[in-house]
């Protein structure tokens, strides 16, 4: 087991936000979590990298925990986001921006390596690599934002609402990188909106409500779903 949550229960600005969440991911899924706004999600996503402290619970990755663990070090264990938003670094270049994902050691070694890796696979990127980010298409700048994360060298890759703002072809292209970014072996963990494109490509997914797992289910079983045609699928 890559990813094993035991009981997470996160409170900010006097709200509960998630309460006594149980979540495990395994190495080589794609795991999803599905919730309407409001539900939970991005404090998850936020929690497991390390920005939002818990109120309780436990969170363990390789066997090991991570509750003492801070954002910043937690990357080079492999626990890697795609943030919502993207976060590149405006008046930067393409380049200098995927640079930014690999300044720790491990993957500064790596760095020539796996930047080609990154424009082998988003060639785009290439074209663009001197260009200014906040000149880019939004699609573009989500390009960035994965490769930036890959350049850490993730075991754990955690999207955050990726296909936000995308058009429909963009979607497409963005799933099936996804897919693809799985099948050269990395763990992935979503949290996203288009539901049915999700669960067309996970191997589980959880549905988060109130801060609380409801459901939980193969991708299949749960798009054959009565409650999750009609909450999500307007079915």
């Amino acid at each position: 087991m890559l990813l094993n949550v035991q009981n997470l229960s996160v409170h900010y600005d006097g709200m509960q936000a998630l309460a006594g969440v149980n979540l495990h991911v395994n190495e080589g899924e794609i795991v999803s979590i599905l919730g309407s706004n409001g539900a939970g999600k991005t404090t998850f996503i936020n929690s497991m990298s390390g920005l939002l402290k818990l109120t309780s619970g436990s969170i363990d990755f390789e066997d090991k925990s991570v509750l003492d663990v801070t954002a910043f070090a937690r990357v080079p264990l492999g626990i890697v986001q795609v943030p919502e938003g993207r976060r590149l670094f405006p008046l930067m270049t393409v380049e200098e921006n995927l640079l930014l994902g690999s300044t720790h050691p491990a993957a500064r070694k790596v760095r020539k390596e796996s930047m080609e890796e990154v424009y082998t696979l988003l060639p785009r990127l290439r074209e663009r690599r001197t260009q200014i980010a906040k000149t880019l298409s939004g699609g573009e700048q989500q390009m960035v934002a994965i490769g930036r994360a890959l350049q850490s060298q993730p075991k754990l890759l955690m999207f955050d609402e990726p296909s936000l703002g995308l058009s429909p072809l963009l979607v497409q292209e963005l799933f099936a990188l996804i897919k693809s970014l799985n099948e050269r072996g990395i763990t992935i963990l979503m949290v996203e909106q288009n539901v049915r494109k999700t669960l067309q490509i996970v191997d589980r997914s959880y549905v988060l409500e109130n801060g609380h797992i409801v459901m939980e289910g193969t991708g299949k079983d749960l798009l054959d779903d009565d409650l999750i045609k009609k909450a999500f699928l307007g079915m």
